[in-house]
């Protein structure tokens, strides 16, 4: 499923589709974009069970951080040990790569931030990035609509408008999510009611 991520002037959003494999399974039971740290958050497109051992190793790694040095992890440092995580297991014997990328979002004392580590372990920052599914399309529209000078509502409506160019049936709050972190350096994931309020301003 596509993901895509959007740094503005005074933070970054990231958002994803959200499809669960049948109208039995409860949406509510699992999330794709998750916390590291307080001003973390990490998204994936590809194999969700490859993700959270990810995720739990990155949040180790933050935590070994944090206790070390009394200060929450850059989130540089961070993505950078994600990635060496990831291609460790390009090159070691009996284990297989990492079947995901992942999208980095953060801020920091340098600021809003947003990486993308994909599974050989290479990550670059991006202002605007999209992996998984139809990311190609998304990545086109997103070079149409963004511009340096974009803040952090601005940046939700356009990965919303960008998510919609290529989704399958009907958008709703229950079948995406969005996470944002601000300059008071929070990361969030966004209720249903808010995602909502952020579809009916974008139609």
């Amino acid at each position: 499923k596509t993901s895509l991520g959007i740094q503005a002037t005074n933070g970054v959003v990231i958002a994803t589709e959200k499809k669960v494999p049948s109208i039995l399974v409860d949406e509510d039971s699992f999330q794709k974009i998750v916390n590291l740290t307080d001003h973390i958050g990490m998204i994936y497109s590809g194999m969700g069970p490859d993700f959270r051992v990810l995720v739990r190793k990155g949040r180790k790694k933050a935590q070994a951080y944090f206790r070390k040095y009394k200060e929450p992890i850059p989130v540089l440092q961070l993505t950078r040990q994600i990635a060496g995580i990831m291609q460790e297991f390009t090159q070691s014997g009996g284990v297989r790569p990492f079947g995901v990328s992942v999208l980095v979002a953060g801020c920091d004392e340098d600021g809003p931030q947003l990486y993308q580590v994909d599974p050989s372990g290479s990550y670059f920052g991006w202002r605007a990035s999209a992996i998984g599914k139809n990311y190609r399309n998304a990545k086109t529209f997103l070079e149409k609509r963004y511009n340096a000078d974009m803040e952090l509502e601005d940046a939700v409506h356009t990965s919303l408008l960008t998510l919609r160019e290529g989704f399958e049936g009907e958008m709703t709050a229950k079948n995406i999510e969005v996470g944002v972190v601000d300059k008071e350096m929070k990361f969030r994931v966004l209720k249903a009611s808010e995602i909502a309020d952020y579809l009916e301003e974008a139609e």
